[in-house]
């Protein structure tokens, strides 16, 4: 008789259920599961094993884009810029050291109490002499990376990996007006790629470079070129990691992404930086005006902004090696250029690459 009394409310009081909440649920288990299959492929793979490409359905690419990326990456961001205790910086840094096999002796400053946040440790700068610039090859890494796919472009679709493509239209977005180019444009009755190409004789190339969490973040001017313009697609912040990309066709063009076009001695010339999860945040250093990952957009929508006005007649020269943009995390970055038919890359598949060093050249 001396029990206290409890008040109990209904069930579907205390537990409901919300859209969100499910879509949160659901997306993130199967989030979770696609993880588990690329770990899998991973091991295959390391085995030598051929494994066969099976794309996503439609409502699969729906259900994964049914997890919160774009917010869960901001939040990210936040925690990044959150200054670090002094006695808690060590032990941090040192689990991500591991986990992702980060070589701190290249770092220009390998104390890591020197870094007051997580953002400022994935932005460390390396000593000079950790990445020599290759002179003799005319196109070089913008970044560390694995070579995820490279070669021409053929019927105007480009290789996200070996048998996945996507459209190079969807992925640049429309023709620039030929006042904002060096060059002519080619007649309006041909296609998209055959319109990139502006000298008679050249191809059009493509090589697309994975950022892993532990590589170098930022990159760097891939070649002597001149940056005429830029193209912002907000968009889905998808994990572009190898077997995300096996499996999602057009992962690039659902991403979000910052296109930068312009010209080198042989032409078009381009350079994209993709976002993925918790890399929301995509920075070039010489634009101001960009802000990437806003916490709302239209689907489809672009902005374009030109680096090319009545001051400034000829956009932003870049010289090779020279410090571009970086990355908040791994993430990816493509290449899109003309050159002679001669151009040749110096690559296999899935190798490992280092800023610096050499792509291809004629």
């Amino acid at each position: 008789t001396d029990r206290k009394k409890f008040h109990t409310a209904p069930v579907g009081q205390v537990f409901r259920l919300r859209p969100f909440h499910v879509l949160v649920a659901t997306g993130g288990g199967y989030a979770g599961y696609r993880k588990y299959e690329d770990y899998k492929l991973e091991q295959l793979e390391k085995r030598g094993i051929e494994v066969p490409v099976r794309l996503a359905s439609e409502w699969e690419v729906a259900l994964y884009k049914s997890v919160p990326t774009r917010l869960l990456s901001r939040a990210w961001g936040r925690l990044n810029q959150v200054e670090l205790p002094t006695w808690l910086r060590k032990p941090v840094y040192s689990l991500y050291i591991w986990t992702f096999g980060v070589n701190m002796k290249e770092a220009a400053v390998e104390d890591l109490h020197h870094y007051r946040n997580l953002s400022e440790f994935f932005r460390r700068k390396l000593k000079p002499q950790a990445r020599p610039v290759c002179c003799v090859h005319s196109v070089i890494s913008p970044s560390d990376g694995k070579i995820l796919n490279f070669g021409q472009v053929k019927n105007c679709e480009v290789e996200q990996v070996k048998g996945v493509t996507y459209s190079l239209e969807s992925f640049l977005g429309p023709r620039i007006s030929t006042e904002e180019m060096h060059f002519s444009q080619a007649p309006p009755g041909n296609s998209f790629q055959q319109q990139l190409v502006t000298k008679e004789g050249n191809e059009l190339y493509h090589c697309v470079i994975y950022l892993a969490p532990g590589d170098y973040h930022c990159f760097h001017s891939p070649t002597d070129w001149t940056v005429s313009h830029r193209r912002h697609f907000p968009g889905s912040l998808m994990s572009v990691n190898p077997g995300v990309a096996r499996w999602i066709k057009e992962l690039f063009c659902h991403n979000e992404r910052v296109v930068l076009t312009g010209d080198w001695k042989h032409g078009f010339f381009s350079l994209t930086a993709v976002g993925a999860t918790n890399v929301g945040s995509i920075r070039i250093y010489f634009d101001q005006d960009l802000h990437t990952n806003s916490p709302s957009y239209s689907k489809g929508s672009y902005n374009d902004f030109s680096f090319i006005s009545n001051n400034n007649k000829e956009g932003i020269p870049m010289r090779k090696g020279e410090h571009l943009g970086e990355f908040n995390l791994g993430s990816t970055i493509v290449l899109i250029f003309e050159a002679p038919k001669d151009f040749k890359f110096n690559l296999k598949a899935g190798q490992k690459i280092r800023f610096g060093e050499a792509l291809g050249s004629l």
